[in-house]
């Protein structure tokens, strides 16, 4: 299995493979025709609280990962369905719309595997 993070303004690919959109919100300015998603999943983006406190701010980067990691554990149903996906598809790639592409949500997603959720 493997697994992508992508901006949704980058170029869609054929190397994409199954593409999930795990943000809270729809990314401003993005038609659904061209983000070409395959399942917006809203519910494993962060909580709108852990979002603003965080800000993007590099210095922030490990407290967010741990405590986005935890509001993850919180959403069994959401690991479950995440789990289904990478099992259903080879590639799957986590669309995110920040800015920032080292810290976001989607990235800290990939790193979640390793803590054993997705089995």
């Amino acid at each position: 299995m493997a697994i992508i993070v992508k901006r949704v303004t980058e170029p869609v690919s054929g190397d994409d493979g199954y593409r999930v959109l795990v943000e809270r919100l729809w990314p401003r300015g993005i038609t659904k025709e061209k983000a070409k998603i395959a399942l917006w999943l809203k519910d494993a983006g962060a909580s709108t609280k852990l979002r603003q406190w965080f800000a993007h701010d590099p210095v922030r980067w490990e407290a967010f990962r741990t405590k986005y990691f935890e509001e993850m554990e919180a959403k069994p149903d959401v690991v479950a369905r995440l789990r289904e996906i990478l099992a259903e598809n080879r590639k799957v790639t986590f669309v995110f719309s920040a800015h920032d592409e080292a810290h976001n949500n989607a990235v800290a997603l990939k790193e979640f595997p390793g803590r054993q959720a997705y089995g």
